[in-house]
């Protein structure tokens, strides 16, 4: 058995990422903070999540985060299963947030994807199916993906 505790991002502004991420899941905490030093630079940290999963936030970050218009390496996006997509994207518009994409109409799940204030983007996918054969097939869609906000 394996599961996935925990994310560890590096951010130009841990109050603002902390704000899309408690939007997103009103229910996750930040569990513990503190200050620590990374190669000679200070830098503050929190963790923010349930009792089992986390995200790690990183002050002191350098430089830009991966233009996710191109096809440079680094991390694509991190991906939700949630149970109500639509409650989560109501919290984000309403605060502010835009939707980047939406997922290509598919059967059997629903996507949205939002980009947090430090350039990371977050994929949040409901399943309408507890088939697992459903919930993975790939094809199937009946439209393609939109592009609708400024990546």
């Amino acid at each position: 058995m394996f599961r996935l505790e925990h994310i560890n991002l590096v951010v130009k502004d841990i109050d603002a990422t902390l704000d899309f991420i408690q939007t997103a899941f009103p229910d996750w905490k930040v569990r513990g903070k503190g200050s620590s030093e990374w190669y000679n630079t200070k830098r503050h940290w929190l963790h923010v999540g349930t009792d089992d999963n986390y995200i790690t936030l990183n002050s002191a970050s350098e430089g830009q985060n991966r233009d996710l218009r191109s096809n440079a390496p680094g991390l694509a996006h991190i991906g939700f299963c949630v149970d109500d997509l639509a409650g989560i994207a109501s919290r984000l518009q309403q605060n502010g947030y835009e939707i980047a994409t939406i997922g290509a109409d598919h059967p059997h799940r629903k996507t949205l994807y939002f980009i947090d204030p430090a350039g990371f983007e977050f994929e949040f996918i409901e399943y309408l199916s507890q088939v697992s054969t459903e919930r993975n097939q790939y094809g199937g869609e009946t439209s393609a993906i939109q592009r609708v906000g400024s990546a």
